[in-house]
């Protein structure tokens, strides 16, 4: 498991969203179901997500190539 460095801002980075195509509509729904915020070294991201009134947390982070 590798080690997440926490980024030192309170306002978040991304903004997430969830996008729903319309039926005979030219262009989809974009939805906001959440927030994001950059790790301090850029390899990845906490996720807030809020979706179905459950507040869901997610981390993302880079693939490093595994070492024998």
């Amino acid at each position: 498991m590798t080690t997440q460095t926490e980024t030192t801002s309170k306002a978040p980075t991304h903004t997430v969203y969830m996008v729903k195509l319309k039926d005979g509509a030219d262009k989809p729904d974009w939805i906001r179901v959440g927030a994001a915020w950059e790790h301090g070294d850029k390899d990845g991201l906490n996720l807030s997500l809020s979706i179905l009134g459950q507040d869901i947390p997610v981390t993302i982070r880079k693939n490093k190539p595994k070492t024998d």
